[in-house]
């Protein structure tokens, strides 16, 4: 869980994913300096997402066995960064959205490929010229650089306690593993790589290997 401090308050966020049925409860405790204990409870409320279908190359639905034991690979060693932690918590919640644009797909758009239904949307698409500048949108260090089957050149970054973010579909990429880098600095270019219609920047945050709607951290 991430917890930070915000003026005389402490904040706590809790990731809750896509597939979580509505009604669901979900118990939070709290511990305090004191050794005293609070519980509270949460209620999973419903939410409506829109849908869309795509067009795209048959061979990125219907995988090869070559390109679905490589997606396979990815999938496992994405699972171990998505898992990383580390104690110091982000400086700020509030995030620089990575790239100029048009939010084209919103978080939680239940995608047909083909007909075919897929998972929900788990990030944000931010449509963008090829080569259009992506910066960090938060301080923090990369800690993953790859060239994916569905999402191509990637970068993910660490902000701290369990919350990271996620550039993929990069044309360039303009950062190096380890680096340690401020909210706004250039790591990338936008571009088509992976499975994509069209040149865009899909930007994913995610709690505790939770994806997230981005827009809760970006102005409006």
């Amino acid at each position: 869980m991430l917890v930070v401090r915000d003026g005389g308050e402490w904040i706590a966020l809790v990731g809750i994913a896509l597939a979580t049925k509505p009604g669901s409860k979900l118990r939070v405790k709290s511990e305090r300096a004191d050794g005293s204990v609070e519980q509270f409870e949460i209620t999973v409320a419903r939410k409506t997402y829109a849908s869309q279908h795509l067009k795209v190359p048959p061979g990125q639905v219907e995988l090869s066995p070559e390109d679905l034991a490589r997606y396979e690979r990815e999938r496992a060693h994405l699972a171990g960064v998505i898992k990383t932690f580390t104690e110091e918590p982000p400086s700020s919640l509030a995030m620089v959205q990575p790239t100029p644009g048009v939010r084209s797909s919103s978080f939680g758009l239940r995608r047909y490929f083909n007909g075919q239904a897929r998972n929900p949307h788990n990030g944000m698409d931010i449509a963008a010229p090829e080569g259009t500048p992506v910066v960090a949108a938060g301080a923090g260090r990369v800690i993953d650089v790859g060239d994916y089957f569905f999402s191509g050149r990637t970068i993910i970054m660490d902000h701290g306690a369990g919350m990271l973010s996620l550039y993929s579909h990069l044309s360039e990429v303009d950062t190096s593993l380890a680096t340690d880098v401020v909210a706004g600095a250039p790591i990338a270019k936008v571009g088509a790589t992976g499975r994509v219609t069209g040149p865009h920047l899909h930007f994913t945050v995610y709690l505790n290997t939770v994806a997230v709607d981005p827009a809760l951290f970006l102005p409006a």
